[in-house]
């Protein structure tokens, strides 16, 4: 950054956001702080700079693979949103991914081996931006075919979104509860509207009806399990909430 910026107080606030403390959980649920100022390297996780800085890096990284020809050397393309990429080649992924190991390193960076891997997008899948890439078979004809699809961390990710709005200490009104909740499911449809997606919403569909009955059971102190007195058919009804089905069917009709 400094070698293109000479103002000393932007440099500063940027220097700031480097050396930002990060709170997060890890995979038990425990709390831990990252980053602060004895971080050395990297930018802190959902840091406000952290896009754009990957973005400088990876505009270095892209220049040098059109420059140099590497995607017709290596019948290849690439597909990167910020620091996130994949190689897609013709027979030529293991070269692919040796140029770009050397590359990384003479800028300064190296990558994530633990999310870096060669393999067959038509035998193996891959999860890349919240989908799964790969085969799939066709449920009702029984045929494989390449697949997108909302990937097993993005639905938890949106169920555990919808648990923690409609916890037992949420007082606000059900018509407020009901908006932020339908913000969210619209939210998470808008972005996983492509590809093979049906198994996905009936998932979170499934999760929704359940959390809402138990909100509902406990607002209204039902003594029995709720189902009688909130079905599926009255919460995605009369109750207003989103169906992602009822989204997809749309779609397709």
């Amino acid at each position: 950054m400094a070698r293109r910026v000479v103002d000393r107080w932007m440099l500063k606030l940027i220097k700031g956001w480097l050396k930002a403390p990060v709170e997060e959980r890890d995979e038990k649920g425990n709390r831990r702080k990252t980053g602060g100022k004895e971080n050395k390297c990297g930018t802190p996780q959902g840091g406000v700079i952290s896009p754009l800085l990957a973005n400088i890096y990876m505009r270095r990284y892209l220049r040098a693979w059109r420059a140099r020809g590497k995607g017709e050397q290596y019948q290849a393309v690439i597909i990167n949103c910020a620091d996130d990429f994949v190689i897609l080649s013709r027979g030529y992924a293991a070269e692919a991914l040796e140029w770009t190991r050397c590359v990384m390193g003479k800028i300064g960076l190296t990558l994530n081996e633990t999310k870096t891997r060669i393999l067959d997008a038509s035998r193996d899948s891959f999860d890349f931006l919240g989908y799964t890439f790969g085969p799939e078979r066709h449920r009702k004809y029984g045929h494989w075919y390449l697949s997108a699809k909302p990937s097993k961390k993005s639905i938890k990710r949106v169920k555990g979104k919808v648990r923690s709005m409609l916890h037992p200490g949420n007082k606000d009104k059900w018509p407020a509860v009901r908006e932020r909740l339908n913000r969210v499911l619209k939210g998470w449809s808008n972005y996983f509207s492509y590809g093979t997606r049906l198994m996905a919403y009936r998932a979170v569909d499934n999760c929704v009806g359940k959390q809402v009955r138990h909100f509902l059971k406990r607002r209204h102190k039902v003594q029995s399990r709720g189902t009688r007195q909130y079905p599926d058919e009255v919460i995605f009804g009369e109750m207003g909430v989103t169906r992602l089905r009822s989204i997809h069917i749309g779609a397709t009709a």
